[in-house]
């Protein structure tokens, strides 16, 4: 079992920068792949960036590429979605998501945080 935590989300205004950390205890974490989703308000939970194992292979969303960096540090088994030039259409719960498969689809993940609220104003 993997347990995760996530924090950092908050209210931003346009253009503005969060980084947000997720927190995992349990199992060997280094050898998970690691995501981050977001869910609108209304809306389907959609893939933001994932990242295998510590092979540092990366996948963004188009509409993050740019702007959003994954990263992980396995010695303090946390993820980090960096996030600089937030947009308000940005505007969701971010999830961490831990899995042995590494795929933006998110049904494939087994574990998941319990989200963190991000909000950018306009």
């Amino acid at each position: 079992q993997v347990q995760l935590v996530e924090s950092g989300g908050g209210l931003v205004q346009t253009g503005d920068s969060l980084r947000l950390s997720c927190a995992a205890s349990g199992r060997t974490f280094s050898v998970y792949a690691v995501a981050w989703f977001r869910q609108p308000s209304g809306n389907e939970r959609e893939f933001v960036a994932s990242m295998l194992g510590s092979t540092e292979l990366l996948n963004y969303a188009d509409s993050v590429k740019g702007r959003f960096t994954i990263s992980r540090d396995n010695a303090k088994n946390t993820v980090y979605l960096q996030m600089n030039s937030l947009k308000p259409e940005d505007t969701a719960i971010y999830y961490c998501a831990a899995g042995t498969r590494y795929s933006t689809d998110p049904t494939l993940y087994e574990y998941w945080g319990q989200g963190t609220q991000v909000t950018v104003s306009s």
